[in-house]
């Protein structure tokens, strides 16, 4: 019987965290539209646009410049 002074609280302080975080995740959005993540996967990607050669040249001069160090 005297089990129960210590599995008593510690059961009730486990079911109040466990409410605890639950109330955290609804308040937080974490139950908010759980069908799209779903269907996400369903759906086909359009295929990702190459970099036009200016763009590259771009990245390139940025990069150039990036790595010079300054006098």
């Amino acid at each position: 019987m005297e089990i129960l002074h210590i599995a008593v609280p510690a059961a009730i302080l486990l079911v109040a965290f466990a409410i605890a975080i639950f109330w955290w995740a609804v308040k937080h959005g974490q139950f908010d539209d759980l069908e799209r993540q779903g269907m996400n996967i369903l759906l086909d990607e359009e295929p990702r646009k190459k970099k036009s050669q200016h763009a590259k040249d771009v990245d390139k001069d940025e990069a150039d410049k990036a790595n010079t160090p300054d006098a």
